[in-house]
């Protein structure tokens, strides 16, 4: 008999043993969970009344889209064969060249008006030599034909670097030979004027016939990422394209 039970008292149900219940709480994951969802439900509400007043605001500007959805505008770049300095890739350079050039189309020289001095940055022997033989087949004017100085051996990074006077810019010696190779850099340079007498120690020395022949002599360091020279049909669109350039395009209204 338990000791809760009194003597002499009996019944159906007695307590008995040693060991009593703990009694504690009920769980509340079903509150918690419950919260959550309407916590996320509530965010959710938040953030498509954010967007819906945005869009009131803008006037409807703004459109949500999916990634890879595909959009109607692209952003404008070089192709891989501007940067190459490969085969085309001309008409797109010329066309920007134009927009940027001092020169009226009706002004711009002659391939035979521009000196160019060929220099190999890169390691491949006979590079220049071979790129200076392509464009004298081409009409220009071939100057010195060498190595590239010290400070530019193996640190042009692009198809080339083209490097003049100021004058370059205005009478088109830049645009005109940017068509042969349209990834190249350009730089302007002041020149010093040549101890020798005008002539170069490495080629042949030949100068463009005319008068500021030295405003349209151009250097052309060839640059590691140098494969060939533009094709003479993409070359003969370029300089249509700069000979009739076309009206620049309106801004795109694409953000």
């Amino acid at each position: 008999m338990s000791m809760l039970t009194p003597p002499g008292m009996g019944g159906k149900y007695r307590i008995t043993g040693d060991s009593y219940p703990r009694m504690r709480r009920p769980r509340r994951r079903r509150r918690i969970v419950a919260a959550s969802v309407a916590a996320t439900a509530a965010l959710g509400v938040l953030s498509w009344g954010t967007v819906q007043l945005l869009d009131a605001f803008t006037g409807g500007g703004t459109t949500v889209r999916a990634a890879g959805d595909g959009g109607e505008c692209e952003p404008a770049g070089d192709d891989g064969n501007d940067r190459d300095g490969a085969k085309g890739g001309a008409s797109a350079a010329a066309a920007r060249s134009a927009e940027n050039s001092g020169a009226s189309p009706g002004a711009l020289p002659k391939p035979s008006a521009i000196t160019v001095n060929v220099y190999n940055a890169t390691t491949r022997s006979g590079l220049a030599r071979k790129t200076a033989d392509a464009l004298e087949k081409r009409g220009f004017t071939i100057g010195e034909v060498a190595n590239a100085p010290a400070s530019l051996d193996k640190k042009v990074k692009k198809a080339g670097l083209l490097m003049g006077p100021p004058a370059a810019y205005r009478n088109g010696a830049f645009d005109v030979l940017l068509t042969q190779l349209p990834g190249a850099e350009v730089r302007a340079v002041e020149r010093k004027a040549p101890e020798d007498g005008g002539k170069t120690g490495g080629g042949d020395g030949k100068k463009a016939p005319g008068k500021n022949a030295a405003e349209r002599e151009v250097d052309l360091v060839i640059g590691k990422a140098f494969k060939a020279l533009a094709e003479e049909k993409d070359v003969r669109e370029a300089m249509a394209a700069l000979a009739s350039p076309s009206p620049s395009p309106s801004p795109s209204a694409c953000r």
